[in-house]
């Protein structure tokens, strides 16, 4: 096999090929001429092959310039005159170090090197890049011709495999949440009983100090107590639907057990509902109106406005939305704040469920929950529900 640059393609010829070529023109048939006519047929045809390859391809020198790149390369990368500056314009100089000292290492060793799950950011866009680089050489002589770099996109499929991972510890959790839950019940359940007990009997005996080191007692265990409640509602799987209603009543329900804690927080709840909107199923809604409501109001200590809106939504659906003018949303992207515990509260406020359970209810519905920050200051969470079908 011999190695051939045409233009700006590397292409190969197999031997057989060749001594073909010369046997066509030794008997005098169509391909007239000598083995040149046939290597650039053949650099033609290599050339298409490459453009419809489905990953980026792209030649190099030794003094790593670029020779030629198809067009998946240019899509996924932005190719310039040499390659490791091509590579180090679109990756984070922190982690992916010395592009220059790795690709000549290639070259000069003539060992491949593989890099995987490359995050490259070209037109604004990021993604995910498997990158294989090779040396290349000619192959009768053996002459360093330079490299050779595939660049594949991977970010869909390293996606995936994250999703799958997550799931699986989810499963994991939720598989193991239950039994641990239903085994600390007991305990703290009596444990709480005789605390109280305690209480009543140093009430009466009007003992300060021992009542308030039961009391911080108490304050621990009720905590314990909302982890293991929250933990046993996330390792359900299913939820019962119930009765068709409508869906500002769900959310005055859940409105209601937050007003006074509103009201000693100075924050106005504004309600802005669209009546006569389609019925949806009440199940565990109230729930994620409850969840939703209390983090908002735990977003404004310092008092604040939340404005409660139903709309019908183009799909035939309901949407609710609830605006806060509270600090807003982390700076960690919308997605990881519902999952399970995620939390940005101070330790021993938040168990980081609450939000993974409302997404849980909602999307058991066929609905979605979505999560931005406000233009002027807060955050916005939006339900979208499906109506009764």
């Amino acid at each position: 096999m011999t190695i051939y640059k045409t233009g700006l393609i590397i292409a190969t010829m197999p031997e057989n090929a060749e001594r073909q070529s010369k046997k066509s023109d030794k008997h005098g048939d169509s391909l007239k001429g000598n083995s040149a006519s046939a290597r650039s047929g053949f650099g033609l045809l290599g050339k298409s092959i490459l453009q419809s390859l489905p990953i980026g391809i792209i030649a190099f020198d030794p003094d790593l310039k670029i020779l030629g790149a198809n067009a998946p390369a240019a899509n996924l990368i932005e190719p310039g005159d040499y390659i490791d500056k091509s590579l180090a314009k679109g990756t984070d100089d922190k982690i992916w170090l010395g592009w220059t000292e790795q690709l000549k290492s290639v070259v000069s060793a003539r060992k491949p090197c593989r890099f995987e799950d490359v995050s490259y950011t070209s037109d604004g866009k990021t993604r995910l890049l498997r990158i294989v680089c090779m040396p290349l050489e000619e192959a009768e002589t053996a002459k360093n011709l330079g490299g050779t770099i595939i660049v594949e996109d991977v970010t869909e499929r390293v996606n995936v495999q994250r999703k799958l991972a997550n799931a699986e510890r989810l499963a994991a959790v939720g598989k193991h949440a239950s039994k641990v839950a239903h085994e600390l019940n007991n305990p703290l359940d009596g444990i709480l009983r005789y605390i109280n007990l305690a209480m009543r009997i140093i009430e009466q005996e009007d003992l300060a100090k021992p009542k308030e080191y039961l009391t911080q007692c108490r304050q621990g265990l009720m905590r314990m107590v909302q982890i293991v409640s929250e933990l046993l509602e996330f390792s359900r799987s299913t939820y019962t639907p119930l009765e068709y209603v409508k869906v500002e009543q769900i959310i005055e329900d859940a409105v209601k057990t937050m007003e006074s804690r509103a009201e000693a927080s100075n924050i106005q709840i504004v309600r802005n509902y669209t009546f006569g909107m389609p019925q949806v199923r009440s199940g565990n809604l109230f729930q994620v109106f409850c969840n939703l409501t209390k983090n908002a109001l735990d977003a404004m200590p310092n008092g604040g406005e939340l404005r409660i809106t139903t709309r019908p939504a183009a799909d035939d659906g309901i949407v609710v939305e609830l605006i806060d003018t509270g600090a807003g949303l982390p700076p960690v992207g919308t997605e990881a704040i519902f999952e399970p515990f995620f939390t940005t509260k101070e330790g021993g406020k938040g168990t980081g469920l609450g939000l993974a359970i409302c997404r849980d209810i909602v999307e058991s519905y066929h609905g979605r929950i979505t999560a931005m920050n406000a233009p002027n200051g807060g955050s916005i969470f939006t339900v979208h529900l499906p109506v009764a079908g």
